[in-house]
């Protein structure tokens, strides 16, 4: 029996190689491992950032073709971002953000609320204003976590964002269909951010998750970026949430 040609159009690109890759929350952790991991595979970045100083030393290393510093949750400056870019892109990931870890006897309703419409504002506004940008069968990719998926004292918001976002993902690639939309879910990962969410407790932590993760290791940025690139290149991949935790969900605890 002969298999039936591919689509030459659908096929697997092996790099990135004059691609355009655009990293919101580019200088820093996550998003930053990815640039580098991008520009080693032949693309072409643009990076934005919060931290003016962080950004500018991110774009000494990876000489982006262009910068923002913005807040990306001013939807107002993201649309205008988007608009003001000279030409399509081909990827657009977005790492910006961090998770709110906050029980109900100390949260204050109008900074909960506040924290939830930003987080899933940002990825509807991304889907929005970069929907005439980006190339067929390119790639809108976000981050979520698994940590959420079980419930906890003070994991009230980011439960609710854990299960909002594969549904969020599945929907919009449905609707901005030829590009490909996809989440990333993350467990620990060794990033600045970890560190400052964990603070003196952040060695312990690292140690109990060599002793007890399936692969006796912590999951570093690098590890995520890579998984990011993949998502990028494999143009068969759209709407699915893709786990990467080290086995931590495996755990009993």
């Amino acid at each position: 029996m002969t298999a039936a040609p591919s689509d030459p159009g659908t096929t697997r690109r092996s790099d990135l190689t004059d691609q355009t890759v655009v990293v919101l929350g580019a200088s820093a952790g996550i998003g930053l491992e990815t640039a580098r991991q991008v520009r080693a595979d032949g693309g072409r970045l643009v990076l934005v950032g919060r931290n003016p100083e962080r950004l500018r030393q991110a774009a000494h290393e990876l000489h982006p073709l262009s910068t923002a510093a913005f807040d990306a949750t001013d939807t107002d400056r993201l649309r205008q971002f988007f608009q003001d870019l000279p030409g399509p892109v081909d990827h657009v990931m977005v790492t910006a953000g961090s998770p709110s870890y906050r029980p109900l006897s100390g949260m204050d309703f109008e900074a909960a609320r506040r924290e939830f419409g930003q987080r899933l504002a940002l990825t509807l506004g991304v889907a929005l204003c970069s929907r005439d940008k980006v190339r067929a069968r390119g790639t809108l990719l976000f981050m979520s976590g698994t940590g959420g998926r079980r419930p906890g004292v003070g994991l009230t918001l980011v439960s609710a964002l854990t299960a909002a976002l594969p549904a969020l993902t599945a929907n919009l690639a449905l609707e901005l269909a030829p590009i490909r939309v996809n989440s990333i879910a993350a467990g620990f990962v060794d990033t600045p951010l970890s560190a400052a969410l964990l603070g003196d407790q952040l060695d312990a932590r690292r140690e109990e998750l060599r002793a007890t993760l399936p692969i006796r290791r912590v999951v570093g940025p690098e590890d995520v970026a890579a998984l990011a690139v993949h998502l990028m290149c494999n143009e068969a991949l759209t709407g699915g949430t893709y786990d990467i935790d080290g086995g931590q969900q495996l755990l009993s605890h």
